[in-house]
């Protein structure tokens, strides 16, 4: 009896291991000419029917970027996670310059530029109105924002960007 009980205890932790590590990730140091593409990522995020595809960019040692990989997972969002040491280069080639815009980590989805941590709501609503910008940043890391100290966004902005610089409010929270 100890030892049916001590092996099931044995397989649920394997089982939650094994979970925790579905994320891929590839090797630091990718170069910027690995960098997928928008269209690439366009064509590949359009094949999925049922949820969207994800291509996060983030340091391998942030710990808040991990976490919102996990949030967005959570939503319902298939995510590759990127361990790279060339964010600036992903940031430049997906069209995110202004360094006031900048957070810790970038994601690609449908074409579109998700920088920081963007809360689902507003990535969802961004995916059904599909309007003509670069995409959207929540600039810095905002203590109460998904990934950091809260899933419940409170207190800071996300941005709309276009391919001008230009900047409007997207969300308040």
């Amino acid at each position: 009896m100890k030892h049916t009980f001590f092996r099931l205890c044995l397989l649920s932790i394997s089982c939650v291991l094994v979970s925790a590590c579905s994320t891929s990730e590839e090797p630091d140091g990718i170069q910027a000419d690995q960098i997928e593409s928008k269209e690439h990522l366009t064509a590949l995020d359009s094949s999925s029917t049922n949820q969207h595809e994800m291509v996060v960019y983030k340091s391998a040692t942030c710990g808040c970027c991990k976490e919102w990989v996990s949030y967005i997972e959570r939503a319902g969002f298939s995510v590759s996670a990127i361990d790279t040491d060339e964010l600036d280069a992903v940031k430049t080639k997906h069209g995110l310059t202004d360094p006031s815009l900048k957070s810790c980590h970038t994601a690609i989805v449908d074409g579109y530029v998700i920088e920081g941590h963007v809360p689902v709501n507003d990535i969802e609503r961004l995916l059904a109105e599909r309007p003509a910008i670069v995409g959207l940043t929540a600039p810095g890391m905002p203590m109460m924002s998904p990934g950091m100290a809260s899933e419940t966004p409170k207190d800071y902005d996300v941005l709309a960007f276009d391919k001008t610089g230009q900047t409007h409010i997207y969300s308040s929270y």
